[in-house]
């Protein structure tokens, strides 16, 4: 039987620097990405990952309900909304383009599944940059988005609380004790929504990991990061560090 296939858009940047010696200077430019460990964890799970790097993504993220059936379900990690609404041919050519977040709302509507997982720009995101409030992204997630910079930064690290029952098919064999986070995103609960794990009391036991249904599809949001620099190396090195994203896309795609 074939792998049910997933796309991961997102987790990719690229940085600049200056270099001054004295009286020389040269700049540098570097790409990154920040799935390589979930994407290695995941290489010999029952699902076909295909991932879709940022600066890709605003050209080549599908722009029709047809070009995205193949997948069953749709991860969106550190990418901006800005990115899936201006393809190239808007932004450069002025040209009408398909609208992909209400795209996505439909996909999920009529039985696709959806994850956010958290960053820098996932949900609102730093200085709000990220912009998912108020679209239909987040029609289809089990929270809503803050209006201001949704960032939570722990830089002495906090521990996940699990709240969800222990045999919740993301939850199973997971156990209650995991490793340190070093920061998320702010978001408020809808109705109807499971938080399955939260943040410690002391960041008032925020949402960090929810459950909710939207249409006949699925959706969840995780509200760290599978990548520097909310989830540290141990996290990655965690035994349930497969199994939970495993276990995550096993629900959305309703295999469980």
């Amino acid at each position: 039987m074939s792998k049910k296939r997933i796309l991961l858009a997102g987790e990719s940047w690229v940085s600049t620097a200056t270099h001054i010696k004295g009286f020389d200077q040269f700049s540098t430019v570097t790409y990154h990405t920040g799935a390589d460990a979930f994407l290695d964890a995941l290489k010999d799970s029952p699902y076909d990952l295909t991932f879709m790097p940022a600066h890709e993504a605003q050209r080549s993220f599908p722009q029709t309900l047809e070009a995205l059936a193949p997948f069953d379900a749709v991860i969106l990690s550190d990418l901006g909304a800005n990115t899936l609404l201006l393809h190239p041919d808007t932004w450069i050519h002025s040209k009408p383009t398909p609208n992909r977040l209400r795209l996505l709302r439909d996909y999920v509507g009529n039985g696709g599944g959806l994850l956010m997982f958290g960053g820098y720009y996932s949900f609102q995101g730093i200085n709000g940059g990220a912009r998912y409030r108020r679209t239909p992204v987040e029609d289809t997630l089990p929270v809503s988005c803050l209006p201001i910079d949704d960032r939570v930064e722990v830089p002495e690290g906090f521990k996940p609380v699990v709240t969800g029952p222990a045999d919740h098919p993301i939850l199973k064999g997971l156990g209650t004790d995991w490793p340190l986070l070093l920061g998320f995103n702010e978001v408020e609960l809808k109705p109807g929504a499971e938080v399955l794990a939260t943040a410690s009391s002391d960041y008032g036991a925020l949402p960090l990991l929810v459950t909710g249904h939207y249409g006949r599809g699925r959706t969840l949001a995780w509200t760290s990061d599978i990548g520097p620099h909310w989830l540290p190396p141990e996290f990655c090195r965690w035994d349930g560090f497969a199994r939970i994203w495993t276990q995550a896309i096993a629900w959305a795609v309703k295999d469980v």
